[in-house]
């Protein structure tokens, strides 16, 4: 089980030997994989390249920033959540005046959980592991839900998304994970983390996103998805119909 109020002190050690410009950019603190339920966790001694089918050479685990991408083509139901706790200019204003919110309507198969760590009081950490502080077994489901974690009731922030999905025969499911501080280009539903920065002159508010997609392809034997039919092939199909349906009248006459 991770050590969790331990990890929290030496993180504050830790931050407190650093000078303030090194915090005007994200920093990746920990983050976890839960695949068909089996845990994958940094903190845990993990890496990335532990976690079977995730690519993430476009991913800087130093910022937290960047896109991952996970995929399988095994038949059956599966669940995919990832958890990232990534810290915004900590020193000055410390870890805990961060707040999380979700945008957007979210996609059928999708879940979300915006919490604190876990240190104290949340529970986003055990829904992603599968296990509470105490070792006990605990169902891994996001709640949907911010937990109170707003301009209202700031604190650490952590954030976690997850996928549902069956696959068919043939079919090969790819997830995008995107961590950004730019969501240029993106209009769907994503998750948002922001930290107001206690020197405005030196060190501005800071916010970053989370989105991902689930894109399902192949099955029917044919290795992708079927091609829409253009209005040009729906008029040769008319005219061959039309056609086999002179002969048979010609055949019967006969």
């Amino acid at each position: 089980m991770k050590k969790r109020v331990l990890l929290i002190v030496a993180l504050m050690f830790f931050l407190g030997g650093i000078g303030s410009s090194a915090w005007a950019t994200p920093a990746l603190f920990d983050w976890g994989f839960n695949v068909d339920g089996n845990f994958y966790d940094y903190l845990e001694g993990n890496n990335l390249s532990d976690v079977p089918g995730l690519v993430y050479d476009d991913f800087n685990d130093l910022t937290g920033l960047g896109t991952i991408t996970w995929s399988t083509d095994v038949e059956g139901d599966h669940s995919f959540i990832s958890y990232f706790d990534i810290e915004l200019n900590e020193q000055g204003d410390t870890l805990f005046n961060e707040s999380g919110y979700a945008v957007g309507d979210l996609p059928t198969g999708q879940t979300w959980e915006i919490d604190e760590p876990g240190y104290v009081f949340g529970d986003i950490y055990d829904h992603v592991s599968g296990t509470d502080p105490h070792g006990n077994q605990v169902p891994t489901i996001l709640d949907n839900d911010n937990g109170g974690l707003d301009p209202n009731y700031e604190d650490d922030v952590s954030w976690a998304m997850g996928w549902d999905f069956t696959l068919a025969a043939g079919e090969t499911a790819t997830i995008t994970l995107c961590l950004t501080d730019d969501l240029a280009g993106w209009s769907g539903f994503y998750l948002t983390q922001h930290d107001p920065g206690y020197d405005p002159d030196n060190v501005p508010p800071e916010t970053i996103y989370f989105y991902s997609t689930l894109d399902i392809t192949g099955g029917g034997g044919g290795g992708g998805t079927a091609p829409v039919p253009e209005p040009a092939t729906f008029l040769l199909m008319g005219i061959g119909l039309v056609g086999l349906a002179g002969v048979s009248r010609y055949r019967k006459s006969s």
